[in-house]
């Protein structure tokens, strides 16, 4: 499919989405989040797919956040609705395969919403981070923060509407790695590969437990799992799990 908003490729088992709206710092217009969404299903559908890379492009910011200059034409022109947009970012959330945020610059309001939904979150001394809602009378990233940061300081953040620096937000659990602007991709690629490289079945099963358990008490986040290793989620047969093993070490009698 072509796209007009976005960029999509694929590389070694790597599928690669880039916001492409440069020139207003890849605002989130109701076109990117539509082709975001479809680019999201085309990858869940595609088996030689195992892992998710978003980025942005141009060298100033991931996303500024909500196209702004959209939604004053359409407060003065209403569209009729759209009754899945209250879903596009919970797909960016619960996508089934693994996600990675090669944060090339800012996230501010939406974007920082859809950088706070990544699995996992790479940065450089470009990425920065403001939750914004609360600033414009708006409220959102009540459900993503706090998984990524804790109650106390997504609080924080949320109430402030403040910048984070990216040292801070490695410090606080924002970002999981902060290389430099050249390393963006590169630890981003090693990371999608790295996972790539493993059960896929395993890996979506784990991220799907992972959704299901929270908010869910300890108990039942084990048995929750238990059943689930009893079910889909059952064990590889040990020859072709431990196939590499075998054939690194050979067969020992008991």
């Amino acid at each position: 499919m072509s796209y007009e908003d976005i960029v999509v490729t694929k590389e070694d088992g790597v599928g690669i989405i880039r916001l492409n709206r440069p020139k207003v710092l890849n605002a989130l217009s109701k076109r990117l989040y539509r082709e975001v969404d479809t680019a999201i299903t085309e990858m869940e559908e595609d088996a030689d797919i195992k892992a998710v890379i978003f980025t942005g492009t141009g060298d100033r910011a991931f996303s500024a956040g909500a196209d702004i200059h959209e939604q004053v034409r359409d407060a003065e022109n209403p569209p009729p609705p759209d009754p899945a947009r209250a879903e596009y970012s919970w797909h960016v959330a619960a996508c089934t395969k693994p996600t990675i945020g090669a944060l090339n610059g800012l996230s501010y309001g939406g974007g920082a919403v859809m950088a706070s939904s990544f699995d996992i979150r790479v940065g450089c001394d470009r990425s920065r981070f403001r939750f914004l809602a609360a600033s414009y009378g708006r409220v959102n990233s009540t459900w993503t923060l706090p998984m990524q940061v804790g109650w106390p300081k997504a609080k924080e953040l949320l109430f402030t509407t403040c910048v984070v620096e990216p040292e801070e937000a490695y410090k606080i659990g924002l970002l999981n790695h902060l290389v430099s602007v050249d390393e963006l991709m590169p630890k981003a690629m090693e990371i999608a590969k790295q996972i790539a490289a493993n059960d896929a079945r395993m890996v979506q099963g784990i991220k799907e437990l992972m959704i299901d358990d929270v908010g869910e008490g300890w108990r039942w986040m084990h048995d929750n799992e238990s059943a689930a290793q009893k079910g889909k989620l059952a064990p590889t047969p040990v020859e072709e799990g431990f196939a590499d093993f075998l054939e690194r070490k050979g067969r020992k009698d008991a």
